[in-house]
């Protein structure tokens, strides 16, 4: 058989389709070099340049690459470091990054020393890949509701915890419900996972159910607690706004939102004795209010809304909360405007958690250690593909079948991670388990392909014997992944989804081998030895 004849063959044309889309997806970049802000501390000198900045909301610092400090180069994070501990108190410090924005931060002094920028940095990432709390450092919670709580209220727990971590400057952070059972009746737990975060800190964010207040003109009309006796959410009284709807602008779309909440009678008339006072002026075709109503949570503002002209000195228990957002196109309009309205609502029901909330364990992994975990995963994993070649070597005693099943479990390896970043899943050590657990799944099979297809018998109908035990192999082989895939589910749910990466990554490591790599391997083996 030719090799061109190989290279047209549909199942080898599809890995080598499906290694280029990895490639694209990953984009590998071994050579980058610097640091980027992992997080900014809340109210340090960087939370301040942030909200003074042109447009904090479409240039936030997290993530971006620092260039240069004081026109200084940085390239390192020991760069950084030798110049920020050089700074002087009421410096003024110029930092630019890969964004237009140059930001200009004054240091403070805190206790006779220069307080710190506030800035967390962590080296330039070389690749899409997302890297878990093991492999970069941070705090993982599990939280476990003091009470029994339904779904719903579980769901609003996560959106309250999204809203105050983001408050608090917190950045790479994954607030998601797990459970301790597949078949849904398990304990139900909350997972944060947080980046650049003490376990002091989150602890102290998560231990208080917050503070909530509205202000007008300096003056709180209501807040936390009982004032707010209920928020809408259902699409019978909240949603895209029927009169209003979405239109088009310069920009793009805009779309506007609404929704219903009830005040408490004293809630109200404290609103009727605050609004009483103020004038009424016409804006954005409407007459609102001289002064917006303020939403804070834990003494940090989060909202600013008009206050419709017909509440100056009502009280009004039932009122509509209104909002916008916009986008590039309608479709992403809609769907900003309704993440807008969610986040608006879950600050509003109370901004405190609904119940109390129980830390039941809780890891910190320093930056230092999750480096030094990522560097032995790697050797780990060069240290079983060698293995496997020597005991391959030692068996079958041929580069010719050794060299296909090394490449086909470095394409595994590569598929599986070009998966993992277009889902956007962390990597953590279990996962890197689940890789490891995959590939030596994945030998297994190859070895099982090639011992049915090296059957010695008659050389009559060789090709019909040849295409039967192709499918004998593929018939143990789907067997193995059918079984193999069933274990894994409940594994997902153990430990309350803390090993659900190992359990991720080995199903979608043999599902790519099952339906990509090894019929691609079984189309080089009738190469070799389709003829014999």
């Amino acid at each position: 058989m030719a090799i061109s004849k190989l290279f047209k063959n549909w199942r080898v044309l599809l890995l080598i389709f499906s290694l280029i889309c990895v490639i694209w997806v990953v984009q590998p970049k071994f050579w980058n070099s610097g640091v980027v802000i992992q997080s900014v501390v809340k109210d340090s000198a960087a939370d301040m340049a942030r909200i003074q900045g042109p447009d904090s909301r479409t240039l936030p610092m997290a993530r971006e690459k620092i260039l240069a400090v004081n026109n200084i180069p940085i390239s390192s994070i020991e760069d950084y470091a030798n110049i920020v501990n050089s700074l002087t108190h009421n410096q003024t410090v110029l930092i630019k990054t890969n964004k237009p924005a140059t930001y200009r931060l004054i240091t403070q002094e805190n206790n006779d020393t220069v307080e710190d920028l506030g800035l967390r940095i962590v080296e330039a990432p070389k690749t899409n890949l997302l890297k878990g709390l093991d492999l970069q450092g941070g705090t993982r919670v599990v939280l476990k509701p003091a009470e029994e709580v339904s779904d719903d209220i579980i769901s609003t727990i996560i959106d309250n915890l999204k809203q105050r971590l983001n408050v608090y400057g917190v950045t790479d952070v994954v607030v998601t419900k797990v459970t301790d059972s597949f078949i849904g009746q398990g304990q139900s737990y909350i997972l944060v996972e947080m980046a650049g975060v003490s376990e002091e800190q989150i602890k102290d964010l998560i231990s208080r159910q917050g503070k909530f207040e509205a202000t007008i003109g300096n003056k709180t009309v209501f807040s936390g607690g009982n004032d707010v006796t209920y928020v809408c959410r259902t699409a019978q009284c909240s949603g895209i706004d029927p009169r209003r709807g979405c239109s088009a602008s310069a920009e793009g779309y805009a779309c506007a939102f609404q929704f219903q909440i009830s005040l408490s009678p004293t809630a109200a008339q404290k609103m009727a004795d605050v609004t009483q006072n103020f004038d009424v002026v016409t804006k954005d075709d409407g007459r609102y209010l001289s002064e917006p109503i303020k939403l804070f949570l834990d003494d940090a503002e989060v909202d600013s809304l008009n206050v419709a002209a017909d509440l100056k000195g009502r009280a009004v228990t039932d009122i509509s909360i209104s909002g916008s957002g916009a986008g590039t196109t309608q479709q992403q309009a809609t769907s900003n405007t309704l993440d807008n309205m969610h986040k608006l609502q879950s600050v509003l029901i109370t901004g405190s958690l609904p119940v109390k909330l129980q830390i039941v364990r809780a890891d910190t992994i320093s930056p230092l250690l999750g480096s030094k975990f990522l560097k032995n995963a790697i050797w780990m994993i060069i240290a079983a593909i060698i293995v496997v070649a020597i005991i391959l070597g030692a068996y079958y005693r041929s580069f010719k079948i050794i060299i296909p099943i090394l490449i086909t479990m470095f394409s595994e390896i590569l598929i599986i991670l070009g998966i993992a970043v277009l889902i956007r899943q962390n990597f953590d050590l279990a996962a890197i388990a689940g890789i490891i657990a995959a590939v030596g799944t994945g030998v297994d099979d190859q070895i099982v392909i090639t011992d049915e297809v090296m059957k010695k018998g008659t050389a009559e109908n060789s090709a019909g014997r040849w295409k039967d035990r192709i499918k004998t192999a593929f018939f143990i082989i789907f067997s193995a992944y059918v079984t193999l895939v069933v274990a894994m589910i409940p594994l997902w749910f153990a430990g309350a989804g803390l090993l659900k990466g190992f359990a991720f990554t080995t199903i979608l490591g043999v599902t790519a081998g099952v339906f990509i790599t090894r019929p691609a391997y079984a189309a080089v083996v009738e190469y070799l030895f389709g003829k014999e």
